[in-house]
């Protein structure tokens, strides 16, 4: 990792010191909009590519931000599921991801504004990108157009968010890829101790405070909130992307293996010495971009099959 992103990655991690004392009750003078200001602004720092376009659409009663590129090369659409432990983040702080994501791919990606923790815990964030992906189909795009992305948080909606559709009868999109998944609030994968110290950006203190932030009165093991637990058969092709120092890296395996192990095809790529959702920083650092590069040429290919 270069100074740059050293850098980056730090004033990434500051940006969420303030969280734990308001969440623990600590602190009971910062207000958590004060918090996801912050936040969205550090993320802004990451800016979008030349090229593409963003305005903002109502999915269904919930706020989106469309990304349109200058060259579309496709009539599918992507959903992009942004991450932040379900507590922050809003698309305005994406737009660099985002933006990437539209312009490789050719493609419009639409990034929903679900609701957050704790003021609206689980299961609000996945009922509103459910919401949020049923409205892509009633504007009569046809699921097999549609692809998920998304990277923490958001990487486990990736699962969460088609399970939920299918226990809906709604017919799944044609592929997705999962950033650094946060796929077993549980916590017990075994990196959740040997990475400790690794992981800039996490730690598991950290992590299970979110967690119950998220979860409420909900235990963890519930299959919508930790997919490592959810019946993912017949669910699409999906990515699994997670960096080597990652506490969330025994759990991606894992949530890898239940795909494999439920006939789900999946591919796994397990990058050595990355660190936490390392594609935002595609512009300064070459794993970033190759790993974008590889999410692009996976859903690519889905929804080249899912047309055939």
């Amino acid at each position: 990792m270069n100074s740059e992103v050293k850098v980056a990655v730090q004033t990434w991690a500051n940006s969420l010191s303030d969280l734990v004392p308001v969440l623990k009750g600590i602190d009971t003078t910062t207000r958590m909009s004060d918090i996801r200001d912050a936040y969205a602004q550090m993320l802004a720092q990451n800016p979008p590519p030349a090229g593409v376009r963003f305005e903002p659409v109502d999915m269904g009663g919930v706020a989106g931000t469309l990304v349109t590129p200058d060259v579309l090369k496709t009539d599918a659409v992507l959903m992009y599921i942004h991450g932040g432990a379900y507590i922050v983040g809003r698309p305005d702080g994406y737009q660099g991801i985002g933006g990437n994501y539209a312009k490789m791919l050719g493609a419009r990606v639409y990034m929903p504004d679900y609701r957050l923790a704790p003021e609206h815990p689980f299961p609000a964030p996945i009922d509103d990108t459910l919401r949020a992906y049923e409205w892509l189909l009633e504007q009569r795009i046809p699921a097999s157009k549609i692809a998920f992305a998304g990277e923490s948080a958001g990487g486990a909606m990736v699962v969460s968010v088609m399970v939920a559709a299918k226990s809906k009868g709604l017919p799944l999109p044609a592929v997705g890829s999962s950033i650094s998944p946060w796929a077993n609030l549980e916590h017990t994968g075994a990196s959740m101790s040997n990475r400790e110290g690794l992981d800039p950006l996490n730690s598991k203190p950290v992590l299970d405070i979110l967690a119950r932030a998220f979860l409420g009165e909900t235990l963890a093991n519930h299959p919508l909130a930790s997919p490592v637990f959810a019946d993912v058969t017949g669910l699409p092709p999906i990515l699994v992307q997670i960096g080597e120092n990652e506490l969330m890296l025994s759990d991606a395996l894992r949530l890898a293996n239940h795909l494999a192990d439920n006939r789900v095809r999946v591919n796994l790529e397990i990058w050595p010495g990355m660190f936490h959702a390392w594609h935002f920083y595609a512009g300064m650092l070459l794993e970033g971009l190759q790993a974008m590069d590889s999410s692009v040429r996976f859903i690519d290919a889905g929804l080249s099959d899912a047309d055939r």
